[in-house]
């Protein structure tokens, strides 16, 4: 069950407690609230963990695009010097090597912002979702708080 779900359980709890006689107040299972408010504790760290698994794919995945473009820099640099001995040869080993390498270069970039894109919308999905929670929390919160004074 995700967060928004646990905390419309928190509200039903709340709209289906009976009511104090001659007040507003309700009468809340505290230890309903709280059983509900521990599933939603235990719901926090998957979220920040699949948070935090993201941004570390992203930086494999920019290491990785980082690697294969010194490998094909090295890949290039060893054919250029095995044809040395040959002018045009070298010329042309020289520019198929810068263009693998511009080709790697363009790749790492759009790999590692394809990766900053993905982990940036997973992230503002979470803040979304946890600025949703923390209303709703502090909504319910107000009611118990209003309606306890009350009483």
């Amino acid at each position: 069950m995700d967060i928004e779900q646990l905390v419309n359980r928190i509200e039903e709890v709340i709209d289906s407690s009976k009511s104090v006689p001659l007040s507003q107040s309700k009468m809340v299972d505290p230890d309903a609230i709280y059983d509900i408010i521990d599933e939603i504790r235990n719901q926090y760290p998957e979220d920040l963990k699949q948070a935090r698994w993201i941004v570390k794919q992203r930086q494999e995945m920019i290491e990785e695009a980082e690697r294969e473009v010194n490998r094909v820099l090295e890949d290039a640099q060893e054919r250029a010097r095995d044809l040395v001995d040959e002018t045009q040869i070298v010329r042309e080993a020289q520019s198929r090597a810068a263009e693998i390498a511009e080709d790697a270069r363009a790749d790492a970039r759009e790999v590692r912002l394809g990766a900053e894109d993905y982990a940036d919308e997973m992230l503002a999905n979470l803040e979304v979702n946890l600025g949703k929670l923390l209303t709703s929390v502090q909504r319910g919160r107000d009611r118990l708080q209003g309606k306890g004074a009350q009483g």
